[in-house]
Protein backbone atom coordinates (compact mmCIF):
# COMPACT_ATOMS: atom_id res chain seq x y z
CA UNK A 1 0.00 0.00 0.00
CA UNK A 2 1.47 3.34 -1.05
CA UNK A 3 2.03 6.26 1.29
CA UNK A 4 -0.25 8.33 -0.94
CA UNK A 5 -3.17 5.98 -0.39
CA UNK A 6 -2.60 6.03 3.37
CA UNK A 7 -2.44 9.84 3.29
CA UNK A 8 -5.67 10.04 1.31
CA UNK A 9 -7.37 7.64 3.70
CA UNK A 10 -6.13 9.65 6.68
CA UNK A 11 -7.44 12.80 5.01
CA UNK A 12 -10.83 11.13 4.56
CA UNK A 13 -10.99 10.38 8.30
CA UNK A 14 -10.06 13.98 9.15
CA UNK A 15 -12.73 15.18 6.71
CA UNK A 16 -15.30 12.93 8.37
CA UNK A 17 -14.48 14.45 11.75
CA UNK A 18 -14.76 17.95 10.35
CA UNK A 19 -18.16 17.13 8.83
CA UNK A 20 -19.41 15.60 12.09
CA UNK A 21 -18.49 18.68 14.10
CA UNK A 22 -19.74 21.17 11.51
CA UNK A 23 -23.00 19.23 11.61
CA UNK A 24 -23.03 19.52 15.41
CA UNK A 25 -22.50 23.29 15.22
CA UNK A 26 -25.28 23.69 12.65
CA UNK A 27 -27.55 21.53 14.79
CA UNK A 28 -26.93 23.82 17.76
CA UNK A 29 -28.06 26.80 15.66
CA UNK A 30 -31.52 25.16 15.48
CA UNK A 31 -31.91 24.90 19.26
CA UNK A 32 -33.75 28.26 19.61
CA UNK A 33 -36.43 26.97 17.20
CA UNK A 34 -37.02 23.32 18.14
CA UNK A 35 -34.76 22.77 21.14
CA UNK A 36 -32.07 20.09 21.48
CA UNK A 37 -34.68 17.33 21.72
CA UNK A 38 -36.30 18.41 18.46
CA UNK A 39 -32.95 18.51 16.68
CA UNK A 40 -32.08 15.04 17.98
CA UNK A 41 -35.42 13.74 16.71
CA UNK A 42 -35.04 15.26 13.26
CA UNK A 43 -31.39 14.30 12.90
CA UNK A 44 -31.96 10.65 13.87
CA UNK A 45 -35.11 10.36 11.72
CA UNK A 46 -33.36 11.82 8.67
CA UNK A 47 -30.29 9.64 9.23
CA UNK A 48 -32.47 6.53 9.62
CA UNK A 49 -34.24 7.27 6.33
CA UNK A 50 -30.96 7.86 4.49
CA UNK A 51 -29.26 4.77 5.91
CA UNK A 52 -32.33 2.61 5.28
CA UNK A 53 -32.50 3.72 1.64
CA UNK A 54 -28.77 3.10 1.11
CA UNK A 55 -28.20 -0.07 3.16
CA UNK A 56 -31.61 -1.79 2.71
CA UNK A 57 -31.65 -3.51 6.13
CA UNK A 58 -34.67 -5.66 5.30
CA UNK A 59 -32.25 -8.00 3.52
CA UNK A 60 -30.42 -8.76 6.80
CA UNK A 61 -31.26 -12.03 8.58
CA UNK A 62 -31.41 -11.51 12.37
CA UNK A 63 -31.67 -14.06 15.15
CA UNK A 64 -33.74 -13.45 18.29
CA UNK A 65 -30.59 -12.90 20.35
CA UNK A 66 -29.20 -10.43 17.81
CA UNK A 67 -32.52 -8.59 17.87
CA UNK A 68 -32.08 -8.05 21.61
CA UNK A 69 -28.60 -6.64 21.11
CA UNK A 70 -29.86 -4.42 18.29
CA UNK A 71 -32.55 -3.04 20.60
CA UNK A 72 -29.99 -2.06 23.25
CA UNK A 73 -27.65 -0.78 20.52
CA UNK A 74 -30.33 1.47 19.04
CA UNK A 75 -31.63 2.77 22.37
CA UNK A 76 -28.10 3.61 23.53
CA UNK A 77 -27.57 5.47 20.25
CA UNK A 78 -30.83 7.36 20.73
CA UNK A 79 -29.97 8.20 24.32
CA UNK A 80 -26.51 9.36 23.28
CA UNK A 81 -28.01 11.71 20.69
CA UNK A 82 -30.55 13.19 23.10
CA UNK A 83 -28.00 13.65 25.88
CA UNK A 84 -25.20 15.07 23.77
CA UNK A 85 -27.53 17.69 22.26
CA UNK A 86 -28.79 18.53 25.74
CA UNK A 87 -25.14 19.08 26.71
CA UNK A 88 -24.48 21.16 23.57
CA UNK A 89 -27.32 23.47 24.66
CA UNK A 90 -25.51 24.23 27.94
CA UNK A 91 -21.75 23.96 27.35
CA UNK A 92 -19.41 24.43 24.35
CA UNK A 93 -19.23 21.68 21.73
CA UNK A 94 -15.49 21.04 22.21
CA UNK A 95 -15.90 20.62 25.97
CA UNK A 96 -18.89 18.32 25.48
CA UNK A 97 -16.96 16.02 23.15
CA UNK A 98 -13.93 16.03 25.47
CA UNK A 99 -16.13 14.89 28.37
CA UNK A 100 -18.09 12.43 26.23
CA UNK A 101 -14.94 10.69 25.00
CA UNK A 102 -14.55 9.42 28.57
CA UNK A 103 -16.98 6.66 27.53
CA UNK A 104 -14.64 4.76 25.19
CA UNK A 105 -11.63 5.70 27.30
CA UNK A 106 -13.27 4.15 30.36
CA UNK A 107 -13.70 0.86 28.52
CA UNK A 108 -10.04 0.82 27.55
CA UNK A 109 -8.78 1.74 31.02
CA UNK A 110 -11.12 -0.58 32.93
CA UNK A 111 -10.24 -3.58 30.77
CA UNK A 112 -6.50 -2.91 30.80
CA UNK A 113 -4.13 -4.72 33.13
CA UNK A 114 -1.20 -2.48 32.34
CA UNK A 115 0.19 -0.17 35.01
CA UNK A 116 1.20 2.13 32.17
CA UNK A 117 -2.45 2.93 31.56
CA UNK A 118 -2.70 4.41 35.06
CA UNK A 119 -0.81 7.38 33.61
CA UNK A 120 -3.56 7.91 31.03
CA UNK A 121 -6.19 7.57 33.74
CA UNK A 122 -4.44 10.27 35.76
CA UNK A 123 -4.33 12.52 32.71
CA UNK A 124 -8.06 12.00 32.15
CA UNK A 125 -8.84 12.97 35.76
CA UNK A 126 -6.59 16.03 35.54
CA UNK A 127 -8.14 17.09 32.25
CA UNK A 128 -11.66 16.76 33.63
CA UNK A 129 -10.60 18.92 36.58
CA UNK A 130 -9.53 21.66 34.15
CA UNK A 131 -12.94 21.41 32.49
CA UNK A 132 -14.70 21.26 35.87
CA UNK A 133 -17.80 23.41 36.44
CA UNK A 134 -16.67 23.97 40.05
CA UNK A 135 -14.89 27.18 39.08
CA UNK A 136 -16.91 30.41 39.17
CA UNK A 137 -16.75 33.49 37.01
CA UNK A 138 -16.07 33.77 33.30
CA UNK A 139 -15.77 30.42 31.56
CA UNK A 140 -17.50 28.42 34.31
CA UNK A 141 -19.47 25.49 32.93
CA UNK A 142 -23.09 24.61 33.60
CA UNK A 143 -22.98 21.55 35.92
CA UNK A 144 -26.13 20.15 34.30
CA UNK A 145 -24.47 20.38 30.88
CA UNK A 146 -21.45 18.47 32.16
CA UNK A 147 -23.81 15.90 33.70
CA UNK A 148 -25.55 15.39 30.35
CA UNK A 149 -22.15 14.97 28.65
CA UNK A 150 -21.12 12.33 31.21
CA UNK A 151 -24.44 10.52 30.73
CA UNK A 152 -23.83 10.61 26.97
CA UNK A 153 -20.40 9.11 27.64
CA UNK A 154 -22.07 6.23 29.50
CA UNK A 155 -24.40 5.66 26.53
CA UNK A 156 -21.39 5.74 24.23
CA UNK A 157 -19.69 3.04 26.32
CA UNK A 158 -22.81 0.85 26.13
CA UNK A 159 -22.99 1.51 22.40
CA UNK A 160 -19.43 0.24 21.97
CA UNK A 161 -19.82 -2.89 24.12
CA UNK A 162 -23.12 -3.91 22.52
CA UNK A 163 -21.88 -2.83 19.09
CA UNK A 164 -19.33 -5.63 19.20
CA UNK A 165 -22.22 -8.07 19.49
CA UNK A 166 -24.16 -6.32 16.74
CA UNK A 167 -21.16 -6.53 14.42
CA UNK A 168 -21.85 -10.27 14.20
CA UNK A 169 -24.97 -9.47 12.15
CA UNK A 170 -24.17 -10.20 8.51
CA UNK A 171 -24.21 -7.17 6.23
CA UNK A 172 -24.07 -3.47 7.09
CA UNK A 173 -27.84 -3.10 7.52
CA UNK A 174 -27.46 -3.33 11.31
CA UNK A 175 -26.42 0.33 11.35
CA UNK A 176 -29.69 1.37 9.68
CA UNK A 177 -31.69 -0.86 12.03
CA UNK A 178 -29.93 0.64 15.05
CA UNK A 179 -30.61 4.20 13.89
CA UNK A 180 -34.26 3.33 13.26
CA UNK A 181 -34.55 1.93 16.79
CA UNK A 182 -32.93 5.11 18.10
CA UNK A 183 -35.87 7.01 16.60
CA UNK A 184 -38.22 5.13 18.94
CA UNK A 185 -36.61 7.16 21.74
CA UNK A 186 -35.68 10.45 20.07
CA UNK A 187 -38.80 11.12 17.98
CA UNK A 188 -41.44 10.88 20.78
CA UNK A 189 -39.31 13.11 23.03
CA UNK A 190 -38.73 15.59 20.20
CA UNK A 191 -42.40 15.73 19.24
CA UNK A 192 -43.43 16.20 22.88
CA UNK A 193 -41.08 19.17 23.33
CA UNK A 194 -41.05 20.87 19.90
CA UNK A 195 -44.47 19.96 18.51
CA UNK A 196 -45.50 21.50 15.18
CA UNK A 197 -42.23 23.44 14.91
CA UNK A 198 -40.65 20.21 13.65
CA UNK A 199 -42.71 20.57 10.45
CA UNK A 200 -41.19 23.94 9.53
CA UNK A 201 -39.75 23.44 6.01
CA UNK A 202 -36.59 25.44 6.76
CA UNK A 203 -36.00 23.42 9.92
CA UNK A 204 -36.48 20.15 8.03
CA UNK A 205 -34.05 21.30 5.32
CA UNK A 206 -31.39 22.20 7.90
CA UNK A 207 -31.98 18.91 9.73
CA UNK A 208 -31.38 17.06 6.48
CA UNK A 209 -28.05 18.87 6.10
CA UNK A 210 -27.17 17.99 9.72
CA UNK A 211 -28.05 14.33 9.14
CA UNK A 212 -25.89 14.21 6.01
CA UNK A 213 -22.94 15.92 7.71
CA UNK A 214 -23.20 14.10 11.06
CA UNK A 215 -24.11 10.58 9.91
CA UNK A 216 -24.34 9.66 6.24
CA UNK A 217 -21.22 11.31 4.74
CA UNK A 218 -18.88 10.49 7.68
CA UNK A 219 -20.03 6.86 7.56
CA UNK A 220 -19.14 6.63 3.86
CA UNK A 221 -15.77 8.33 4.36
CA UNK A 222 -14.81 6.24 7.37
CA UNK A 223 -15.86 2.95 5.82
CA UNK A 224 -13.75 3.69 2.73
CA UNK A 225 -10.76 4.73 4.84
CA UNK A 226 -10.74 1.96 7.45
CA UNK A 227 -9.58 -0.62 4.91
CA UNK A 228 -6.52 1.50 4.07
CA UNK A 229 -5.22 2.65 7.46
CA UNK A 230 -4.25 0.86 10.65
CA UNK A 231 -6.65 0.90 13.57
CA UNK A 232 -4.05 2.83 15.58
CA UNK A 233 -3.85 5.65 13.02
CA UNK A 234 -7.64 5.71 12.85
CA UNK A 235 -7.84 5.97 16.64
CA UNK A 236 -5.25 8.74 16.86
CA UNK A 237 -7.13 10.85 14.32
CA UNK A 238 -10.45 10.20 16.09
CA UNK A 239 -8.79 11.38 19.31
CA UNK A 240 -8.60 14.88 17.85
CA UNK A 241 -12.41 15.16 17.79
CA UNK A 242 -12.64 17.50 20.83
CA UNK A 243 -10.26 20.02 19.24
CA UNK A 244 -12.09 19.88 15.91
CA UNK A 245 -15.37 20.33 17.76
CA UNK A 246 -14.01 23.33 19.66
CA UNK A 247 -12.83 24.94 16.41
CA UNK A 248 -16.19 24.31 14.73
CA UNK A 249 -17.98 25.83 17.71
CA UNK A 250 -15.72 28.88 17.61
CA UNK A 251 -15.96 29.48 13.85
CA UNK A 252 -19.69 28.81 13.40
CA UNK A 253 -21.14 29.74 16.80
CA UNK A 254 -18.50 32.05 18.28
CA UNK A 255 -17.92 29.78 21.29
CA UNK A 256 -14.79 30.83 23.19
CA UNK A 257 -12.85 28.74 25.66
CA UNK A 258 -10.49 29.82 28.41
CA UNK A 259 -6.83 28.73 28.22
CA UNK A 260 -7.36 26.22 31.04
CA UNK A 261 -10.29 24.69 29.17
CA UNK A 262 -8.11 24.35 26.07
CA UNK A 263 -5.53 22.62 28.26
CA UNK A 264 -8.23 20.22 29.45
CA UNK A 265 -9.26 19.44 25.88
CA UNK A 266 -5.64 18.89 24.86
CA UNK A 267 -5.19 16.61 27.86
CA UNK A 268 -8.18 14.50 26.82
CA UNK A 269 -6.78 14.28 23.28
CA UNK A 270 -3.39 13.13 24.57
CA UNK A 271 -5.02 10.57 26.89
CA UNK A 272 -7.19 9.23 24.08
CA UNK A 273 -4.29 9.04 21.63
CA UNK A 274 -2.08 7.46 24.31
CA UNK A 275 -4.65 4.75 25.01
CA UNK A 276 -4.97 4.15 21.28
CA UNK A 277 -1.23 3.71 20.81
CA UNK A 278 -0.52 1.63 23.92
CA UNK A 279 -3.57 -0.63 24.10
CA UNK A 280 -4.38 -3.18 21.43
CA UNK A 281 -8.10 -2.87 22.10
CA UNK A 282 -8.49 0.89 22.33
CA UNK A 283 -8.40 1.86 18.68
CA UNK A 284 -11.23 -0.42 17.57
CA UNK A 285 -13.36 0.87 20.45
CA UNK A 286 -12.81 4.49 19.54
CA UNK A 287 -13.21 3.91 15.82
CA UNK A 288 -16.32 1.77 16.14
CA UNK A 289 -18.20 4.35 18.17
CA UNK A 290 -17.38 7.55 16.35
CA UNK A 291 -20.04 7.28 13.63
CA UNK A 292 -22.73 7.75 16.28
CA UNK A 293 -21.14 10.84 17.83
CA UNK A 294 -22.79 14.26 17.82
Amino acid sequence: MTDRRVALAGGAIVASQMLINIGAALAKSLFPIVGPEGVAALRSAMAALILTAVLRPWRVAITRRQAGYLLIYGLSLGGMNLLVYAAFARIPIGVTIAVEICGPLAIVLLTSRSLRDLMWFGLVVGSLFLLSPARTGQGALDPLGVGFALAAAACWAIYIVVGKRVSAVKGSGAVAIGMSIACLLTVPVGVATAGAALLNPSVIAMALVVALLSSALPYVLEMSAMARVSSRLFGVIISCAPAIGALAGFIILGERLLPLQWCGIIGMIVASAGCTLTSARSAPALAEAETGLS
